[in-house]
């Protein structure tokens, strides 16, 4: 779903690019509300992992691949407004250094990448969340559902946007039936992806995960031979099984495992929309990378010979600048909200 440069003409870029700056204001101004001492550090990890995962293409149909985007894990488990920030914070990492995403084109990947998928993903959440029972089950399974409907919603954006400035003369019937079919199928595994992790994080430390805060066993009383819910207590503290340190290092470690080895056996498909793109011939006005000169770039180190060893210390490398890119903006966030919390209080 990176669109390169090239695809989408210079006003419309720019449009996007105003509205990825609008969404970006927003998004930390509202991210002061949801980040604390406790969470603030995970939004850098989450930022890493986000980064890690999507080098794991996964393949999905004759030629097709398919990768993570983030939306909908990021704002499960730290919020939708610092979730817009992990995934731009990955789209500027990987557009500046790993030439992945066209700069001029950098915000029409915020639009649809990190404010669509968020967007979409955390309404569809918190909408199945006030019709499902208050349980970790229940937040997996909306997990789930949201980030599978947030994959094919990007692609109608894109769609959207091609209509509007695409440089190429395509049926915009082709394209959209295109992109959104090949995105309910890399749907489905950026909802495995979501949901297991969501699972994973909510088994160890309930307490961190955003989407699960409101959680609370409900109790039942049983009147008149009948059960009927008792009356709403404050929910018990839920008792952690690991620290947030031990977290934090466990999440780092694995997003350097993926991005460092496992990436290696990632599918080398084009993805979605690289396969859309050469098929219906959007790419005919591609221009090269503004970035496709740097030592990192198409996610290798320049002058190491070997493939595995080189694709896998731009990972780690990867990985590294992220959580601390990612880091330092959520440490400035907590910082701001910390600043201002005395002058609210007066």
């Amino acid at each position: 779903m990176h669109v390169p440069d090239g695809f989408i003409d210079a006003p419309t870029s720019a449009v996007t690019a105003v509205v990825a700056a609008g969404a970006l204001a927003v998004s930390l101004r509202g991210a002061r509300r949801e980040l604390d001492e406790r969470t603030a550090p995970l939004a850098g990890l989450v930022a890493a992992f986000i980064f890690a995962v999507q080098m794991l293409n996964f393949p999905v149909a004759a030629g097709t691949s398919g990768h993570l985007l983030g939306g909908a894990l990021a704002a499960i488990l730290v919020g939708p407004y610092t979730g817009v920030l992990c995934v731009s914070v990955v789209l500027l990492m990987q557009g500046i250094l790993f030439a992945d995403g066209g700069l001029t084109a950098l915000g029409v990947n915020v639009t649809d990448m990190a404010i669509v998928t968020t967007v979409v993903a955390y309404a569809v959440f918190r909408g199945l969340l006030k019709v499902l029972p208050r349980t970790r089950r229940s937040v997996t399974a909306a997990s789930f559902v949201a980030a599978l409907l947030s994959v094919p919603a990007a692609a109608v954006a894109f769609t959207l946007l091609y209509a509007i400035g695409g440089t190429t003369d395509v049926s915009i019937g082709k394209v959209a039936t295109a992109m959104i079919g090949v995105h309910v199928l890399i749907g489905v595994g950026e909802a495995a992806i979501t949901a297991l992790t969501v699972g994973a994080v909510i088994a160890v430390r309930p307490d961190l995960v955003y989407g699960a805060r409101e959680l609370r066993q409900g109790l039942k009383l049983r009147v008149n031979g009948e059960l009927v819910d008792a009356p709403a207590t404050p929910a018990a503290p839920v008792a952690a099984r690991t620290s947030r340190r031990t977290l934090w290092i466990t999440g780092l470690a694995a997003s350097l495992v993926l991005a460092g080895f496992v990436s290696f056996y990632a599918s080398a498909s084009p993805d979605g929309l690289e396969k859309v793109a050469h098929d219906k011939g959007i790419d005919a006005k591609a221009r090269e990378h503004a970035s496709a000169g740097s030592p990192l770039a198409d996610y290798g180190v320049e002058d190491v010979s070997d493939a595995r060893l080189s694709g896998g210390l731009a990972g780690v490398i990867g990985v590294g600048v992220t959580v601390v890119a990612g880091s330092a903006v959520f440490w400035a966030v907590r910082r701001r909200r910390d600043a201002q919390a005395p002058s609210e209080a007066l």
